[in-house]
């Protein structure tokens, strides 16, 4: 694709997602804020966005396979999400959680910003158990109803909450709202970066909230830029 200025940072990470890197050296959300231009984040954060494309344009011109996303089926992605990011949430939840408490304890007198960063963590985590709940339960599977509905395999029948956009629109305000924690989180521990008289546990917790942002981003990118847009477009083609 053609890059430009006013190219949205969420459609160039769709279409390449080794990008992705690039905007988060760069501090740039292509997630939660992947609908804004990359003149528009680069002007945010007082970046020069030529600066940003030369080094997405030496990305994508790299050899290697890239991941085409947004070339599956919605079904198969929804599935993909759950398998791959909603596995790996649940998974890291309570390992986190104990690893928090743990330096909490040892290092909370010294390090009062660890029991902020434990109130943060403690807000993601209710909020992605809810949601990964709701996605599951509520919303994928009425995006697999509505591929049944388009085959023929299903007749038409009015969803509960109206229209898939408004759970989208819930989901999408609580990907916001974890993102931000994390942020406060990030913030909190200095860019994840332990003092110097952490413990091995305190070093292995921070890299392991790094790591766990890294795939939330991932994870909000392929539902708010893929996922969601792609049902959306599929209810008002079953609806027209």
């Amino acid at each position: 694709m053609e890059l430009q200025t006013s190219t949205s940072i969420g459609e160039i990470v769709k279409k390449d997602f080794r990008a992705a890197a690039v905007f988060e050296r760069y501090g740039l959300d292509f997630c939660c804020g992947g609908k804004k231009s990359i003149g528009q984040g680069c002007a945010e954060k007082g970046i020069d966005p030529e600066k940003v494309l030369s080094d997405v344009v030496k990305l994508q011109n790299a050899a290697g396979r890239v991941e085409n996303f947004d070339a599956w089926e919605i079904d198969f992605l929804a599935d993909y999400i759950i398998n791959r990011h909603h596995s790996f949430v649940r998974s890291q939840l309570p390992v986190l959680s104990a690893h928090i408490r743990k330096i909490i304890s040892v290092h909370g007198e010294r390090h009062p910003e660890l029991f902020s960063i434990g109130g943060h963590f403690e807000g993601v985590q209710a909020e992605l158990t809810r949601h990964m709940h709701n996605e599951e339960h509520i919303l994928f599977p009425y995006i697999k109803r509505l591929i049944d509905i388009r085959s023929g395999r299903f007749p038409k029948q009015a969803p509960p909450f109206v229209t898939v956009e408004n759970p989208i629109r819930v989901m999408e305000i609580e990907h916001e709202e974890a993102g931000d924690a994390m942020k406060q989180i990030r913030r909190l521990s200095n860019n994840f970066m332990p003092p110097e008289d952490a413990c091995t546990t305190y070093r292995v917790c921070f890299a392991e909230l790094q790591e766990f942002e890294r795939d939330l981003h991932q994870h909000v990118h392929l539902e708010n830029n893929i996922l969601f847009p792609k049902a959306i477009e599929l209810e008002k083609q079953v609806n027209s």
